[in-house]
C-alpha cells in the first residue's frame, strides 16, 4: 500500500509540474531538496536544507533566521554529514567525489517558513564519463524524522532538453527509498537542440523590450512617405499606403533578418567570452533602441534604411540574449548547438509576431486612423524607452504610476 501511495503521489506531482506552472522553488515543511545539474562530463547542483534540520541532525544550535556568519564555523561538519549520507555515481554505489562551493542563504520571504541553506556542489572530477543510469543516494534526516522527504529536481540536462525554464521533478527520497536511479538514456543532441529553439521562441515572447523594438519596426512597414505632399502634423500627411503586400512583407522580413544576423554575432562573442560589455550598459542601449526606432517613424533618420537600425541595435540585443543563456547554464555544453538553436528560436518567435501583426495592419494601412496610430504608438514607445533607459542606465527607480499614487495617497 505504501508503494502504491508513493507511486500515485509521484504521478500526480509530475503531471502538475508538466501541465501547470508549478513553482519548484517553493519549499514545504518536512522536506529538503536536491537540485541536480547534468553536464556533458560532470555533475553539479545543490542540497537545500533548513537550519532546523541541521540542528536536529548535528546539534549545531544555529538560529532559524540564519546569517552566513552563523553558518560558516559549522561548514566542515555539515559537509562531512552530507558526504556520508549522499552520493552520485554509477549503479552499485560507486559514487563520485563531491566538492562543495560557497553556500548561500535562500530567503523564502514567508513569515511562516524559515530560510533554507543552499549547499552548492560539483563533482571534483570535471572530465567524467557519465553513465546512462545515474545512481543517487540521499539519506538525510530520515533516522531522526521518518516523515521527512527529499525531493529530487533535475534543473539542467542538455541532452534531455532540460534547463531552468523546464526543470523537472524526478523522485522522492524517503526512509525506505534512500537509493534510486535517474535514467538518462533517452538523451540526445536533438532533444537539447529542440529545447534551445523553444527557449529562443519563449524568450522573444516574454521579452517585452525585444517585442517593442520589433513593433517599432513593424509600424511603418505598410506605408511609405511621399515627400511631395505637405508635411502636416509631424509628417502625418506624407504617409501613403503601400500597394503590394508581398514586397512590403519581404522588406520587413529583410529588416528582421538583419536584426537576427546582428544579435547572432554578439551572442556568439559573449558566449565564447571574447567580449562582454557591462550588463547595465547593454540593457540601457536596448531600451534606447526602442525609442530611436520609434523616433525614426516620426522623423526619418535613415530613409528606407530601417535595416540599418535593426542591425546596429541588434548587436546590443545579442549581448542581452547572451545573459539569458548564461543564466540558464548553457554557456558550456554543446555551445554551437545552443547558439544555433537559440537563434533559430528567436527568429521563429519574431516571424510569428510579424505574421500575426502584418496582415492586420496591412488591412487598415490606408485609413486615417492608422496614420494617427503610427504617430501615437511611436510617441508611446519613445516614452517607455526613455523611462527604461534612465532606469537601467542610472540604476534608479522612476516608476511614474507608483510615484503618482504615493503623491495622491492612493
Amino acid at each position: 500500500m505504501t508503494r502504491l501511495i508513493r507511486s500515485l503521489f509521484l504521478a500526480i506531482f509530475s503531471l502538475a509540474c508538466v501541465g501547470s506552472p508549478v513553482d519548484l522553488s517553493a519549499h514545504a515543511p518536512d522536506q529538503s531538496y536536491i537540485y541536480l545539474r547534468v553536464y556533458q562530463n560532470s555533475l553539479g547542483g545543490r542540497f537545500e536544507l533548513a537550519p532546523s534540520y541541521l540542528n536536529a541532525a548535528l546539534g549545531l544550535g544555529v538560529p532559524e533566521e540564519i546569517e552566513m556568519d552563523d553558518l560558516r564555523p559549522h561548514l566542515p561538519r555539515i559537509y562531512d554529514y552530507l558526504r556520508q549520507r549522499t552520493g552520485l555515481g554509477t549503479e552499485g554505489g560507486n559514487y563520485y567525489e563531491l566538492e562543495f562551493l560557497e553556500p548561500e542563504i535562500l530567503d523564502l520571504d514567508a513569515e511562516e517558513s524559515e530560510d533554507f541553506i543552499k549547499f552548492n556542489f560539483r563533482t571534483k572530477d570535471q572530465n567524467l564519463d557519465l553513465p546512462q543510469i545515474l545512481e543517487i543516494k540521499y539519506n538525510v534526516m530520515f533516522d531522526i524524522e521518518p516523515k521527512h522527504r527529499g525531493l529530487l529536481i533535475i534543473e539542467h540536462n542538455w541532452e534531455l532538453g532540460i534547463n531552468e525554464t523546464s526543470s523537472r521533478f524526478a523522485n522522492i527520497f524517503e526512509p525506505d527509498y534512500t537509493v534510486q536511479t535517474y535514467d538518462m538514456s533517452d538523451g540526445s543532441v536533438w532533444n537539447g537542440f529542440w529545447a534551445l529553439i523553444k527557449l529562443g521562441v519563449w524568450h522573444i515572447w516574454i521579452g517585452l523590450d525585444h517585442i517593442l523594438f520589433i513593433i517599432a519596426l513593424i509600424l511603418p512597414a505598410v506605408v511609405r512617405r511621399n515627400r511631395n505632399k505637405p508635411f502636416g502634423t509631424l509628417g502625418i500627411n506624407q504617409w501613403e499606403p503601400v500597394n503590394d503586400f508581398k514586397s512590403a512583407f519581404l522588406y520587413l522580413i529583410k529588416v528582421i533578418t538583419y536584426f537576427t544576423i546582428a544579435h547572432s554575432i554578439t551572442l556568439a562573442l559573449a558566449s565564447l567570452e571574447i567580449f562582454t560589455p557591462p550588463s547595465y550598459l547593454v540593457e540601457a542601449i536596448i531600451a534606447f533602441s526602442i525609442g530611436l526606432a520609434a523616433f525614426h517613424n516620426i522623423y526619418p533618420i535613415f530613409r528606407q534604411k530601417e535595416w540599418l537600425i535593426a542591425f546596429v541595435f541588434g548587436l546590443f540585443h545579442g549581448f542581452g540574449f547572451a545573459s539569458v543563456l548564461g543564466e540558464k547554464g548553457l554557456g558550456g555544453d554543446y555551445l554551437i548547438y545552443s547558439l544555433l538553436g537559440f537563434n533559430i528560436g528567436v527568429e521563429v518567435g519574431q516571424l510569428l509576431i510579424i505574421c500575426a501583426a502584418f496582415p492586420l495592419i496591412y488591412l487598415i494601412r490606408g485609413t486615417k486612423f492608422y496614420r494617427y496610430f503610427i504617430l501615437i504608438g511611436s510617441f508611446l514607445l519613445i516614452w517607455i524607452a526613455l523611462h527604461w533607459t534612465i532606469e537601467r542606465g542610472f540604476d534608479v527607480d522612476i516608476r511614474l504610476v507608483s510615484t503618482v499614487r504615493n503623491l495622491l495617497g492612493i
